[in-house]
């Protein structure tokens, strides 16, 4: 039994917090059998005080001042640098929109350990935040399917999870910060998402009523996501375009379960100007819409549960049969491919699909096709349960001094990136990321 020290931190449209987290890896397989390591323990050891995001202005994060906090949270959180060796640095929402969010990223990734990586995306956000939250132990205890909403600052995103798998994500431009105003009702800021919905501009003054109204609308995006209101093309147009897919409400009755800001505004009635923005109404027109009239639930992390993803569920092991060959680890930010034919610029992970049960001959015919422009370096990952007969067999057919790297039972997308550690146990750590930062809109 050994452990990984995982570092979890969440810099989202309203606020930035860091969690550490202790994840115990362990050999599920009998002494007679090929080792299994699996994470059987996810122990929080330390949660960051919840901060009001950075900003320099509208357009850029306040990267000197993330870093800052970090510095900080790790020295109160009694842990260094080179301490950590897993976890996941997320920029969520509309910050991911703004202008230099990924040279924060990229600053704080090389600040915060050698395999803390940098990561954002709508479609890793929903996952880590269902896992944060319980919804997908929610479903897998109680069978029922749950339709999980992280409602946050900026978006909300969703994740359908059947018999405790997640089926689906999706995300909405739904969120408590898209408009912000003073006490007296001065608005500073609207998101650009808003445009068509909302018609009033920075510099006026915005009435409760018209929050209500707005609050409203975007509730009933939540209910045609939810499968509860017919879909119209308010749904589509606050669909968020980084996902690049729509979303297919659900077909019966789901579980509701929320996470986020906003969530921790359903349970208790706010002043409307509590934060200066549209959190408390939203939270407020969520409890008494359609969401709340069947079985819903609060997730148990409601603000911190994307960053409580983030630090305990964003890694996983690859299998144990597994062959690396002069490779020096840690692998960051590996594109991943399907198609090694053409010429592709720095090191990438190719993708192998899987095959069932894999003859000798079969695993000698991949590796000689492989083999055949002579790479100075191969990174691979498989579905099918064969790596290490793969890696020995390219290692046969190429020079010595070649970089060799075949791991299995990892799934991935063609748009996602790999980071991969040191072994643990015979299994590589892995976190499979996708990057969707700053795409423009129309």
């Amino acid at each position: 039994m050994s452990s990984l020290l995982s570092v979890g931190l969440d810099v989202g449209t309203t606020s930035t917090q860091l969690v550490v987290s202790r994840l115990t890896v362990e050999n599920r397989a009998s002494s007679f059998a090929v080792p299994d390591m699996d994470i059987t323990e996810r122990d929080v050891l330390y949660k960051s005080p919840v901060y009001f995001t950075p900003l320099l202005d509208e357009s850029h994060v306040d990267g000197a001042a993330i870093r800052a906090i970090v510095e900080e949270e790790y020295r109160n959180a009694g842990i260094r640098r080179e301490d950590v060796d897993t976890g996941a640095i997320i920029i969520t929402g509309e910050t991911s929109r703004k202008e230099n969010a990924r040279a924060v990223l990229d600053a704080l990734s090389d600040y915060a350990g050698d395999f803390v990586v940098a990561t954002a995306g709508p479609d890793l956000e929903s996952v880590l935040a269902a896992k944060g939250a319980g919804a997908v132990e929610l479903s897998r205890n109680t069978g029922k399917p749950v339709l999980h909403m992280d409602i946050g600052g900026g978006t909300s995103n969703l994740a359908l999870i059947e018999d405790g798998k997640i089926i689906r994500t999706g995300c909405l431009n739904v969120g408590g910060r898209l408009i912000r105003f003073g006490k007296n009702g001065e608005i500073t800021y609207v998101s650009q998402v808003l445009s068509g919905i909302f018609r009033r501009k920075p510099g006026e003054i915005v009435t409760q009523p018209e929050l209500h109204e707005l609050s409203e609308k975007l509730t009933q995006a939540l209910e045609m996501a939810a499968g509860l209101r017919e879909p119209t093309d308010l749904m589509e147009k606050l669909l968020t375009e980084e996902t690049g897919q729509r979303w297919d409400p659900p077909n019966g009755e789901v579980v509701l379960s929320f996470s986020g800001g906003v969530a921790d505004c359903i349970d208790r009635e706010l002043p409307w100007n509590e934060f200066g923005d549209l959190g408390p109404i939203l939270g407020q027109t969520i409890l008494k819409s359609r969401l709340c009239q069947g079985q819903y639930a609060l997730g148990r992390e409601t603000i911190r549960a994307t960053v409580i993803g983030a630090g305990s569920y964003s890694t996983q092991l690859s299998g144990s049969t597994v062959y690396s060959q002069n490779v020096r680890f840690p692998l960051k930010n590996l594109p991943v491919v399907r198609d090694n034919s053409g010429f592709h610029e720095g090191s990438v992970v190719l993708s192998v699909p899987a095959t069932a049960s894999p003859t000798y001959a079969q695993v000698r015919q991949i590796a000689q096709k492989l083999a055949q422009n002579h790479p100075s370096e191969l990174y691979i990952c498989l579905e099918a349960d064969m790596a290490k007969a793969l890696g020995q067999a390219l290692a046969a057919r190429l020079a010595p001094e070649t970089r060799i790297l075949c791991i299995d039972r990892i799934r991935v997308g063609e748009d996602s990136y790999l980071d991969i550690g040191e072994p643990v146990g015979g299994a590589f750590p892995v976190v499979v990321k996708t990057l969707v930062l700053e795409r423009s809109r129309t």
